[in-house]
């Protein structure tokens, strides 16, 4: 293969050796092209695109390293891929995508791929899938211990959430308001809250006083839990309840009295109605951290020259 490839370095050059094959310049530079054009179109000084250029390209070099590496590993392994499992693939994508063969036809155009390069591309893609399962996903067990253990050190994540539906009266402070200006408006806020003391409805007192232009289409702000709100409106609301208002609050808007609409507490979920969800991250890490041991260890048991 390798003779051949040199009576064609006339018009193409090789980049790369892989053992008993090769990768040339050509098919580094087709990979390399769609993310050089995004690069060059974004306007970076000259050596911020250079420098961005050259690691993109040693990175797309890397993969395809990697991508013969895997070929050659499927031939070895003698895994193959029918016709039928390959129709079934684009079926599939069809089918979730809602799409006529005609409207795929289309999209391939536009990506300038005819449906042969596209069922070669799925049938790499499966082929590589099938090596993956092969050498990897076979081999993996997640344990109960592993999922409780994950389960746990996320709890965040699997407990219930509490919401506050916000709606706030606001008046902002100019940027380049002096002190005695952020008083007066401080003043006309403790005013408006004496109003809200005083049972008047918040909903009346904000459309009078409040310079809010953002309504939620529930009305008010919207729905939030607490770590997506700034400090002291944390701080402020997290003890609060529904139909309660903070007092007001100096904000990087401006001066705001919060008004709580209502609390939705969101179940959170148990250990066993959360194992099939951990269990697929934990698969799909322990996946990706395997294949790339795996494929290290290919690298270094294989010839790999790359030419400059």
């Amino acid at each position: 293969m390798i003779a051949d490839a040199q009576s064609s370095e006339i018009v193409d050059r090789i980049v790369a050796v892989v053992n008993d094959d090769i990768i040339l310049l050509s098919e580094l530079d087709e990979s390399f092209k769609p993310y050089a054009d995004r690069i060059m179109a974004f306007g970076y000084s000259l050596e911020e695109e250079r420098q961005m250029l050259f690691n993109i390209r040693e990175e797309i070099l890397n993969q395809l390293i990697d991508q013969e590496l895997t070929d050659q590993q499927i031939k070895q392994s003698k895994i193959t891929v029918s016709d039928d499992e390959i129709h079934s693939a684009i079926e599939r994508l069809k089918e979730a995508n809602f799409f006529t063969d005609e409207e795929l036809r289309g999209i391939l155009g536009v990506e300038g791929l005819t449906m042969e390069e596209y069922r070669k591309r799925i049938k790499d893609q499966i082929l590589r899938a099938k090596l993956v399962n092969f050498e990897i996903k076979s081999k993996i067990v997640i344990t109960k211990e592993d999922i409780e253990l994950y389960y746990k050190s996320h709890s965040d994540k699997y407990r219930g959430i509490k919401k506050y539906r916000l709606s706030n009266i606001i008046m902002k402070v100019p940027y380049f308001a002096s002190e005695e200006e952020k008083l007066v408006l401080l003043e006309k806020m403790e005013i408006v809250l004496t109003e809200l003391k005083a049972g008047k409805p918040f909903d009346i007192i904000a459309r009078t006083y409040s310079e809010s232009s953002y309504v939620s289409d529930e009305g008010g702000l919207g729905l939030f839990e607490l770590k997506e709100l700034s400090l002291n409106i944390q701080e402020a609301i997290k003890d609060m309840k529904t139909d309660e208002f903070t007092p007001v609050l100096d904000t990087d808007q401006g001066y705001q009295i919060f008004y709580i609409q209502e609390i939705v507490n969101v179940p959170g979920q148990s250990l066993e109605e959360a194992s099939p969800e951990i269990e697929d991250i934990l698969y799909k890490e322990i996946v990706d951290k395997k294949f790339r041991l795996w494929i290290d260890k290919l690298r270094k048991r294989s010839h790999i020259k790359t030419i400059k």
